[in-house]
């Protein structure tokens, strides 16, 4: 996990952090620009990558949104954001038991008013902890350790779509051996716990492990990652992705196997993410090569660059970023969007085809309340519905998702799901009578979610 002071899904029934509100700033990620002997193409990295079910991401440090150039950058290129240290150990709760959000909120807060996913970063993590971790041991630490887990993804529950649950827990070189940590002299099941822990707190958001210096297929760490993740899934530890930090610089650059490995660990079961990626001097084939790699592995689900500007970045000395430090475009950000405007989209339905938006239908009562649909907002790849209950104050109401669109964020009530996902139950949560959700196309641009029921009490 990258910071200033260190070197270097599966199928889900539901995605649950991508809360949007009807965002205009997003609408420019879908433009389009006419090239030269081809069709329509998209002009921003997020909407391309859009196109291709992917997300195309970035660090996001909180103090540099006040950066009006920056923002312009962040709103206009990007569709999922990392915090860069908001959502760390020590910025989340600097004293035992005393959390604080405020900072992390705020970066959530302006992700969702631009329809951009956000990956939480990091729940457990041997580096940035605050004093009193540090200090501690055995049961004590274990039993913080699991604290903080669980009241970090309680608190940011259906904002998130990815977790970090576990950070960096394997040595480096040719041992294959866990790091020796603090958290790693708990018991080797720490990292196991950890997760079942995220999974009991979030159930609906993806649980991650995130390492550097795994990009390479040889490498005795990157086989040691990789049978963890096998043994978790041969043994049903929730476990739904592994993030590739692919930080490349002098030693660590670009392996000519880096599809293998990302198709490696795509076939355990779990999905991948490139989910921090900074390339020195950023020359276009490592950074275009990155691309066709993520496109070619249907499980690598997209790809988060670290940092903006070559300014913003932790190796601002190795100019490793897509934006130079006035903010101006790069070569390799212009072979990065060709990349992905060459990708092959999903294989069906057309996902830059927007949802009937005729006369939604009303359902029967079902037990004293109606709930009438109003379609809301419609982006490239998903749209928003709002449902407002007349004839209760408390209510439950049934949805119903057309597969393989899938429900990603909801807000204004309590969702809960049936075994396939497909069906929702809305309950109310005192926020009003009016709730809403997204959801994502999955290349079926035709179908709009059911209304089943409505039930009062």
């Amino acid at each position: 996990m990258a910071n200033s002071s260190r070197a270097p899904g599966r199928s889900r029934r539901v995605r649950t952090a991508f809360a949007v509100s009807a965002a205009v700033g997003l609408l420019a990620t879908v433009a389009a620009v006419v090239l030269p002997g081809s069709a329509s193409a998209a002009s921003t990295l997020g909407a391309s990558a859009a196109e291709r079910g992917r997300y195309f991401g970035t660090a996001v440090a909180v103090n540099r949104l006040n950066d009006s150039a920056y923002t312009s950058i962040l709103n206009r290129e990007f569709n999922q954001v990392t915090a860069e240290n908001e959502m760390k150990i020590d910025a989340l709760q600097p004293q035992q038991g005393q959390f604080n959000y405020g900072t992390a909120d705020r970066l959530v807060q302006h992700a969702r008013s631009q329809g951009m996913l956000v990956r939480g970063h990091t729940l457990a993590w041997h580096s940035q902890q605050p004093d009193w971790m540090r200090n501690m041991s055995g049961p004590t630490l274990r039993n913080a350790m699991l604290n903080h887990v669980t009241q970090v993804a309680t608190h940011f529950r259906g904002q998130i779509e990815w977790w970090d649950v576990v950070n960096e827990a394997f040595e480096d070189g040719s041992s294959g051996a866990r790091r020796d940590s603090n958290l790693q002299r708990t018991g080797d099941d720490w990292i196991e716990a950890a997760f079942r822990a995220a999974r009991q707190a979030d159930p609906n958001a993806d649980l991650c492990y995130n390492d550097y210096n795994i990009d390479n297929w040889n490498d005795a760490k990157t086989q040691a990652v990789y049978r963890m993740v096998q043994d978790f899934k041969s043994r049903g530890v929730p476990i739904d992705c592994v993030g590739l930090q692919s930080h490349f610089t002098g030693g660590s650059n670009y392996p000519s196997n880096y599809r293998t490995t990302l198709s490696s660990f795509a076939a355990l079961g779990v999905d991948v993410h490139i989910t921090e990626l900074d390339i020195r001097n950023a020359p276009s084939d490592a950074y275009r090569n990155v691309v066709n790699d993520c496109l070619a592995v249907a499980r690598c689900k997209g790809i988060t660059v670290w940092g903006i500007r070559d300014s913003d970045s932790w190796r601002s000395n190795e100019s490793p970023l897509l934006f130079n430090g006035s903010g101006q475009k790069k070569p390799a950000y212009d072979a990065v969007l060709a990349a992905l405007n060459n990708g092959t989209p999903p294989p069906t339905g057309d996902p830059t085809t927007p949802p009937p938006t005729g006369n939604p239908t009303t359902p029967p009562p079902g037990g004293g309340c109606t709930a009438t649909v109003t379609p809301g907002q419609v982006w490239g790849d998903r749209y928003n519905t709002s449902v407002t209950v007349s004839g209760a104050s408390t209510w439950s109401v049934v949805v119903e998702i057309t597969p393989p669109q899938r429900i990603s964020a909801t807000w204004s009530g309590n969702p809960t799901w049936d075994s396939s996902g497909n069906v929702m139950t809305m309950r109310s949560n005192g926020s009003g009578n009016t709730f809403g959700f997204t959801t994502m196309m999955n290349g079926n641009s035709s179908a709009r979610p059911q209304i089943r029921s409505c039930t009062a009490g």
